[in-house]
């Protein structure tokens, strides 16, 4: 199959779930005997016209000049880029600033998308932003030949509001290798002598809410916050609360790094309340952390009985104040270690994503016939 990639900033991955997603399944679909290309933002620092044997197709992106309405350039750049390269297959990695011109899609291409999450409830976005958002997955959904889900909760929601199946496929992780124990010591920090908080600081991932219930508690296990705070929410969280009970490394992106530090973390708090299958949970699986989780239907979908979860301070203060034994909870972190293994590997998450592309095409001849 010859598949064009659209909807991120590119790869390598240097920015978040879809340019992650891409990086693993872009490589090893080309292993697997296909062609594919990759849309790339031209405001990505890797420049090379090939990686790991992925054509990278780079667009021209103003996002640096003008703001979030580079997101819509970059998209319709790449849309018409996509138009003279005779892909049998685009996979559209997210819809939020692509479906506005959903008609501009070559028609003798397969169009499937990933729709990700419900981004129109996410807090950080306004009033008129939700509501473009809320038609913007309508467009998305109504226009787009194939659908993916990477959630059950999901592929529930796009059937019951649009009436339209989709293919559950998630985002994947392996089992970390290479703990490093050095990573503490350059740190100055102990094996499980803290607890740890990786994400986006957005209000929907409860990492004020997080902080708050260490605060509360009083206890004394510092917390680390990993997550960018060069804009107007995480500045103010950081200026907020830091201290050194309360600790901002800002960004990390080195895996082996952040694979260490969640492995030897106390407890590992996952406060996303918004989307699917999120790929630093699974990658807190994959380290065998002990993971305190907000209590959602995407988080226990994937989470299930081996997790605390929490739906407010009160509740982390609680579980802190109970000061728990980790070894009484240790078939915890393990059954979701199995589930890694056997639901979200990457290779898993690639045969089941070549499998329905394969799918796709099979659907698209019969029904041309």
């Amino acid at each position: 199959m010859r598949i064009g990639i659209i909807g991120t900033r590119g790869i390598p991955n240097r920015y978040g779930g879809f340019e992650q997603f891409a990086e693993f399944v872009a490589p090893a679909l080309v292993k697997r005997g296909h062609s594919v290309s990759v849309y790339n933002s031209s405001l990505h620092p890797y420049k090379e016209k090939n990686w790991k044997g992925v054509n990278r197709i780079t667009k021209y992106d103003p996002e640096n000049r003008i703001g979030t309405a580079g997101q819509f350039v970059y998209d319709l750049n790449c849309i018409l880029d996509s138009r003279k390269r005779g892909f049998d297959i685009i996979l559209q990695l997210g819809y939020t600033s692509s479906s506005i011109w959903s008609s501009l899609f070559p028609a003798s291409s397969i169009l499937i998308t990933n729709m990700d999450g419900l981004e129109w409830k996410r807090s950080k976005y306004s009033r008129p932003v939700q509501n473009f958002l809320r038609k913007a997955e309508k467009w998305a959904a109504l226009h787009s030949d194939f659908l993916i889900a990477d959630s059950k909760g999901i592929q529930e929601y796009l059937l019951r509001k649009y009436q339209k199946p989709s293919c559950f496929i998630a985002y994947g992780a392996d089992l970390a290798k290479q703990i490093d124990e050095s990573w503490l010591h350059q740190r100055q920090m102990a094996k499980f002598e803290y607890d740890l908080v990786i994400a986006r600081l957005e209000p929907e991932n409860n990492v004020e809410t997080i902080i708050r219930g260490h605060l509360i508690s009083g206890s004394k296990i510092p917390l680390v916050i990993i997550g960018g705070t060069n804009h107007k929410y995480g500045a103010s969280l950081k200026q907020q609360y830091a201290s050194e009970q309360i600790q901002f490394w800002g960004t990390i992106y080195d895996m082996q790094m952040l694979n260490s530090f969640r492995h030897f973390s106390r407890f590992y708090f996952h406060g996303h309340s918004v989307g699917g299958t999120n790929p630093s949970l699974l990658e807190a699986m994959a380290c065998y952390a002990m993971i305190v989780a907000n209590d959602n239907v995407f988080n226990r979908s994937v989470l299930e009985d081996d997790a605390f979860y929490f739906s407010s301070s009160e509740d982390i203060a609680s579980l802190l104040d109970r000061k728990i034994d980790r070894t009484e909870f240790e078939y915890m972190v393990t059954n979701n270690a199995v589930k890694i293994t056997e639901q979200y590997s990457w290779d898993h998450i690639v045969n089941l994503l070549e499998n329905y592309l394969l799918h796709a095409m099979e659907e698209s001849t019969v029904g041309a016939s």
